[in-house]
């Protein structure tokens, strides 16, 4: 690659400039005389065939191209100085990124709050946040795709080294619009008479396992939508019935817009899961973890 003159210490030296105005002030910062500072800006300006500083009075001022310059340079100090933290980090035994799985049918604001706790104090880690639903939590954590998944329900996997800590319950209710059909029938209504109607359903994003049809009713007439938020919208439109949590639901139901269905049998609560694999020592997971596990009666659906 031709040299162009671009270095690291160029772009600093430029910074300085921008930021007090003049060579003498730059140089005062970077603790040199204002002559290496010249020579390295008209060092500079020589290999690029541009000029970079203008003088306006007794300020030094970039020029488009030294502003451009600039700008990018900065993204550039940026990048090596997230670098260096980076490395710092894994050297420590901090994993530079974590993977994490959330269950749709939580709700994510006391789990954000905790994320935001948690980069507070360690900036560097890069967090990548993915929603999942029922087997599709399970699937991600035992295909290593996620390092901890936040909600998981259903039947824990058999596979040896998964650790598991309560998290919080899903209180199901049955729900459906005033003008709903079912909303005219006699309570406790049978899953018999439920089979006959719609049921709005969130996919299980699964996509080797068995996918889970939990609290699912209806036969095989389905709506289906992509997360939970989306199976409220939809039954609060009257497309079907289902299931929802009853934290997320509460206010419809004080309003009148949703009517809660007694069923003959009736759901339990279902526990979810914070979940991770023994085998993942690194600092960061356990102390996410642990902050979840701390808050987690804050944690709910």
């Amino acid at each position: 690659m031709k040299n162009n003159g671009i270095t690291l210490e160029a772009i600093n030296v430029l910074d300085a400039i921008d930021k007090r105005g003049s060579y003498a002030a730059a140089a005062e910062q970077l603790n040199k005389v204002p002559s290496a500072l010249s020579y390295i800006v008209q060092k500079l300006e020589d290999q690029l065939q541009v000029t970079i500083f203008q003088k306006q009075g007794r300020r030094a001022v970039l020029t488009p191209a030294g502003k451009n310059l600039l700008i990018e340079g900065r993204l550039i100090l940026e990048a090596v100085q997230r670098l260096a933290d980076k490395t710092q980090t894994i050297a420590n035994g901090w994993e530079p990124k974590l993977n994490i799985a959330i269950s749709s049918i939580l709700h994510c604001d006391s789990i954000f709050s905790v994320f935001k706790a948690f980069l507070d104090e360690h900036p560097t880690v890069e967090m990548d946040i993915s929603e999942e639903i029922m087997n599709g939590a399970w699937e991600a954590l035992v295909d290593d795709r996620v390092d901890m998944i936040v909600g998981a329900s259903g039947d824990i996997p058999k596979q040896k080294g998964i650790q598991t800590v309560p998290l919080c319950f899903f209180d199901p209710v049955f729900a459906v619009t005033p003008e709903h059909p079912l909303a005219k029938k006699a309570q406790p209504i049978s899953h018999d008479i439920i089979e006959q109607y719609r049921a709005v359903v969130a996919h299980d994003t699964a996509k080797q396992w068995i996918t889970q049809t939990h609290s699912v009713i209806s036969k095989d007439n389905y709506f289906y939508v992509p997360s939970v938020e989306y199976k409220l919208r939809a039954q609060l439109q009257g497309i079907g019935c289902g299931f929802l949590p009853r934290s997320r639901i509460q206010k419809y139901l004080d309003s009148g817009q949703f009517i809660e269905l007694k069923l003959i049998p009736e759901h339990q609560p279902v526990p979810l899961y914070l979940a991770w694999k023994t085998v993942n020592r690194g600092k960061a997971l356990q102390s996410v973890r642990e902050m979840l596990i701390a808050q987690k009666g804050n944690i709910y659906c």
